[in-house]
């Protein structure tokens, strides 16, 4: 065991030595020993005054080291009030920056100035030892003025919270009427949709004046009806749960390589058209009852046309309950809307009830239904318009090579098809139409298999 230096022990403690040490030298010179329990009362006195002496002088000690410590803490709680405040006046100098406040700024900067001379200060005093002679008192004092500073930071945030939350309501408000223009806007647009939907361009048409032209108009409106009748009931399968792979699967007889998911949007399409433009060749257009008059028959189609043209679809069969094209409409939903489909979609079969029973619908999917309808049967008409030979529709076979003169691809700019594959047709989206030698290409869908030589085939 190494030996205790003598610079290691405190005075306290050498001072309490060197009693003991003086006492026990002094009965060791005088040989006075206790004889028989008894004690010599001077010894016994002068002891006393000496261990005395040594509490006293402990006491003294243990007090000034006391009152160090609480000079110290107090000399620490200044310091940390003073830093709260230097952090308090550093919040404040940011928040007079914006908006811009001088008055604030000179005071934040005065009082940060200011503490940084206390701070200094208060390290000269602990290099010279110069404490507070009311240490507690000064404790107080340090911890009001940090509870102070910190106080007054909360205020200084939560002012600047409320003025972020003040400029938050202002880019709502901003927004929101960005929002109302925005809306607007579309609502314009919608309208002047809603009034090339209803084929005002057409108003002042003649039959004299009619050209493929005017035909190519009416296509692209009963196309963009007919994508949008498609969008309605994808959605609808979607949300009844349907699986939209096996539905298509359903549709198509052969397997379809689809370069994208949406794609198989296409063959829906391609369904709802198949469907929708069956017997288009025929005068009574899927209507067997319907007696037409040998003579004047353009003239009757071109009158049914102009009626039916400027009129929404629901007025229209609201109207005309019993009309050709109010029985197209039935006899055309109940083809294209399976009841199953329909008891998926809504629970019930009663738009079928009701369509059976000459009524119509006042349903969002009907009306997108009879507005599509619609489109197809003033195409039906305007063909039958011109003069003979009239406008006929074709549509391409499965698997043909791809032709520019009778088609085009409503995937052919697609990424993500192959260039080195040779293009083929997998089914027809949209048929195509001739009108005498004009030839309106139909919209195909482009895959891969065996390639066969083109063929036009016409539907019934």
């Amino acid at each position: 065991m190494e030996s205790v230096k003598p610079s290691a022990v405190t005075p306290s403690k050498s001072k309490l030595a060197r009693t003991f040490a003086k006492v026990l030298h002094v009965r060791a010179v005088t040989g006075i020993a206790p004889v028989d329990g008894l004690k010599n009362v001077k010894v016994d006195a002068d002891l006393n005054n000496e261990a005395n002496k040594c509490k006293s002088a402990l006491n003294n000690e243990e007090d000034e080291e006391l009152q160090e410590r609480k000079a110290t803490e107090a000399l620490l709680a200044k310091t940390f009030a003073s830093i709260s405040t230097v952090k308090a006046s550093y919040a404040q100098l940011q928040n007079a920056q914006s908006p811009y406040d001088p008055d604030g700024i000179q005071a934040a900067d005065q009082l940060i100035v200011s503490e940084f001379k206390t701070l200094s200060e208060l390290k000269q005093c602990y290099f010279k030892k110069q404490f507070d002679p009311l240490p507690a008192r000064a404790i107080l004092a340090a911890k009001l003025k940090e509870l102070q500073s910190v106080n007054r930071t909360f205020e200084i945030m939560g002012k600047k919270l409320e003025s972020q939350a003040r400029l938050k309501e202002s880019e709502i408000i901003f927004l929101r009427e960005k929002l109302e223009e925005a809306n607007v806007h579309n609502r314009s647009i919608e309208k002047r949709l809603n009034q090339s939907g209803s084929l005002s361009v057409l108003d002042n048409l003649h039959m004299s004046g009619l050209s493929p032209s005017h035909f190519v108009t009416v296509l692209r409106h009963t196309v963009r009806s007919i994508r949008s009748f498609v969008k309605l009931l994808v959605n609808e399968m979607r949300s009844a749960g349907w699986d939209i792979d096996a539905s298509v699967k359903a549709i198509m007889e052969q397997n379809v390589v689809y370069w994208k998911e949406d794609h198989k949007c296409f063959a829906i399409e391609s369904f709802v058209c198949r469907e929708m433009f069956d017997s288009f060749n025929f005068p009574n257009f899927s209507l067997p009852n319907e007696s037409l008059p040998d003579r004047n028959r353009r003239q009757l189609f071109f009158g049914r046309f102009n009626e039916l043209k400027p009129e929404k679809a629901k007025d229209f069969l609201a109207g005309k309950p019993r009309s050709p094209f109010a029985k197209f409409c039935r006899i055309k939903y109940l083809r294209l809307v399976h009841p199953k489909m329909e008891a998926s979609f809504f629970g019930n079969l009663n738009q079928r009830s009701l369509l059976n029973a000459g009524e119509f619908p006042n349903t969002n999917f009907f009306t997108s239904f009879a507005e599509m309808a619609k489109r197809v049967w003033l195409l039906h008409c305007l063909a039958f318009s011109f003069e003979p030979p009239q406008a006929s529709i074709f549509q391409v076979g499965k698997w043909c090579r791809f032709s520019d003169v009778y088609m085009e691809s409503v995937n052919e700019n697609d990424e993500e098809m192959p260039v080195e594959s040779e293009t083929q047709i997998a089914f027809t989206v949209v048929p195509g139409f001739r009108i005498g030698k004009t030839v309106i290409q139909c919209q195909v869908y482009l895959s891969q298999r065996q390639v066969k030589n083109f063929t036009s085939t016409k539907q019934r």
